[in-house]
């Protein structure tokens, strides 16, 4: 289970870069705006649609100030709850490509046809581990031992 982990953390390094500037980019552009629109706008406990949308459109260039108005007594509280929202919307969509992320087996994304299956150097009992046929990095078929040294090669050679 630890080696999933550590793939996932590796993998998904620019997936948390994106989340965070995600993060902070719909901070700024909608839960800031939006949480002074609904402020300003709520009429009686009611939030009038066209006053919102009028108060919405024109918050959305004056970033300077929202991040003044927005941390004032009032407005503190509606931008936690979208910012809280929001966070959660993310982690769980995070927490998707995490799990998209992670690897069938302990075996993903090792190439085939390398000595990885080989322990503490098992592989030159019968390989050599610097000359002869080139077999896999670091893993030579000698070619003056004697014996059988047949190879079977799996595979497809390709060129364009």
């Amino acid at each position: 289970m630890g080696y999933k982990i550590k793939y996932v953390l590796k993998k998904s390094k620019v997936v948390l870069m994106i989340t965070v500037v995600l993060w902070v980019l719909l901070s700024i552009v909608l839960i800031m705006p939006g949480t002074i629109s609904v402020i300003d706008s709520t009429i009686d406990g009611k939030v009038d649609s066209t006053k919102f949308i009028e108060i919405f459109s024109s918050k959305m260039g004056n970033i300077g100030s929202n991040f003044t108005t927005v941390f004032k007594g009032e407005y503190i509280k509606t931008f936690l709850k979208g910012e809280l929202y929001l966070i959660i919307t993310l982690f769980f969509i995070t927490l998707i490509g995490f799990i998209r992320n992670m690897p069938k087996n302990e075996y993903t994304d090792i190439e085939h046809g390398s000595s990885d299956w080989a322990e503490r150097g098992e592989q030159y009992k019968i390989l050599s581990p610097n000359k002869g046929i080139l077999l896999a990095e670091k893993n030579y078929l000698p070619v003056d031992k004697r014996g059988n040294t047949n190879v079977l090669v799996v595979g497809r050679f390709r060129f364009w």
